[in-house]
């Protein structure tokens, strides 16, 4: 140690085994208090790989925990026990009952919803809606693409800002990778402000590099939400010489709930410009037609004390009398959520599941599988879609939809900020579910086999490193 020392050196072995055992010490002491003070509720399978990280590489560990351990930025306000009657609220009384102790929006009734299931008829409807936006247009989303379609929306805003409309963009800073800087250049150029959420190098004050902002939403005068699961690249909206468009969903709302949309940007604007982060919740009014659509806003990420979309589902496994209908791109449900739902189908509740044959993400489907068997030997029925299904939506017996950008994986329920919406009226219930089964029945049964034990392993590893991913 003496040779290191004198020549201006410092190297982790070279300390003695006391010093590695202090620097090991000092390293899962800080785990603990930073997530115990902090409030930092964690899945067992994370916090134990925390610290094992911290204990086998401190020298890693101990760093990488810094710069990506916070899962939260808020911490719980006090427990309050809110009583909803069934007159109150629209859609289950549970559901209601416990969205309102989590600080949500409150429900909106609003003036119409439509959904979109074809890309180009999304498209089409977003440019519609930006064209006809008269003071401000709030644009939140993971990815721009560098190809026709992101072109196409940046022509498009670059117009409204050119005519006089204030225009924010805000572009996930990892997601957007692909963007154009020519294409960014023209925006701002154009009269367009453009912020990054959570660029690699920040002050690690502000934020962690693995917390991303999946959300995606256009919000126009406060009037008009569109929002959904689709990013704006061509694989979202059109076919390419390449590969047709993907499977997905997004809605258009008129109401009151572009309101609460609208608040929700302004804060994720203020965090990306490094001006903190409102605890508070979104306490909007939401005043409306009472014979309006009954829709809520759920948000859900390191900006709620609660997993918000997570604690929802988990409920509704308990709830559901009669099914559970659900499609999403990527499966990778913690140890409890899988349960519940394994649970349900064995007492019963038809429990159907739709993912794409084969993702975009390898390592998603190898991560699913052990989950995909543990639900086929429950009784659920689990279908393959033969292309890119993209969309997310959950329906529960007749009462409550939802549709949105949170997928269901680890990630989505516990580390991205991601937007939910929850759809309480028949008509939206039923064109929901209906589409579900129309992709079903194009789709084949998935069929449970034993792994090799080389597969199973690796199976193993690509979940639990899946969590953390």
């Amino acid at each position: 140690m003496t040779d290191h020392v004198a020549s201006g050196l410092w190297w982790p072995w070279s300390l003695s085994v006391l010093a590695h055992g202090a620097f090991v010490f000092c390293g899962l002491l800080l785990y603990i208090l930073a997530t115990r003070i902090g409030h930092q509720r964690r899945h067992p399978s994370a916090a134990f790989a925390w610290v094992l990280a911290i204990a086998v590489l401190p020298y890693a560990g101990v760093p990488l925990f810094l710069l990506f351990g916070t899962r939260k930025f808020t911490r719980p306000q006090h427990q309050r026990h809110v009583r909803i009657q069934a007159s109150d609220q629209p859609g289950p009384v549970w559901a209601s009952s416990l969205l309102a102790v989590m600080d949500v929006p409150a429900p909106t009734r609003n003036v119409s919803i439509r959904f979109h299931e074809d890309g180009l008829a999304s498209q089409c409807a977003l440019l519609a809606l930006i064209d006809g936006a008269r003071h401000h247009i709030d644009l939140c989303t993971f990815i721009l693409g560098a190809d026709a379609s992101g072109n196409t929306l940046a022509a498009a805003l670059m117009r409204r800002a050119r005519n006089g409309v204030h225009v924010r963009v805000l572009l996930d800073a990892i997601g957007s990778l692909r963007a154009s800087r020519s294409q960014l250049r023209a925006l701002r150029d154009a009269g367009v402000t453009v912020r990054w959420f959570m660029p690699l190098l920040h002050n690690p004050l502000r934020g962690r590099s693995n917390l991303r902002n999946h959300r995606k939403l256009v919000v126009c005068d406060e009037e008009i939400l569109w929002s959904g699961g689709r990013n704006f690249a061509d694989e979202y909206f059109i076919d390419t010489d390449r590969q047709p468009a993907w499977d997905d969903l997004s809605f258009t709302v008129q109401g009151p709930l572009a309101q609460q949309a609208g608040a929700l940007f302004a804060r994720d604007w203020h965090s990306a410009a490094g001006r903190g982060r409102s605890a508070s919740p979104l306490l909007i009014p939401a005043p409306g037609d009472l014979n309006g659509m009954s829709a809520q806003l759920v948000p859900s990420g390191p900006d709620h004390a609660d997993d918000t979309v997570y604690a929802l589902l988990l409920t509704a496994a308990y709830q559901a009398q009669k099914r559970i209908l659900a499609v999403s791109p990527y499966f990778v449900p913690d140890d409890a959520l899988l349960a519940a739902w394994c649970m349900a189908a064995r007492r019963g509740v038809r429990v159907t599941l739709l993912l794409p044959a084969r993702s975009n993400h390898r390592l998603a489907d190898w991560a699913r599988e052990r989950a995909l068997r543990e639900l086929h030997d429950a009784g659920a029925h689990v279908y393959l879609y033969p292309g890119m299904m993209h969309a997310k939506a959950v329906i529960i017996d007749d009462t409550l939809a939802l549709c949105g950008s949170a997928n269901l994986d680890g990630r989505s329920f516990f580390l991205n900020f991601e937007l939910t919406t929850a759809f309480y009226g028949a008509v939206e219930i039923g064109w929901l579910a209906a589409w579900v089964e129309r992709k079903v029945l194009r789709s084949g049964r998935y069929v449970a086999r034993q792994p090799a034990w080389w597969r199973d392993v690796i199976e193993g590893m690509v979940r639990a490193l899946g969590f953390q991913l």
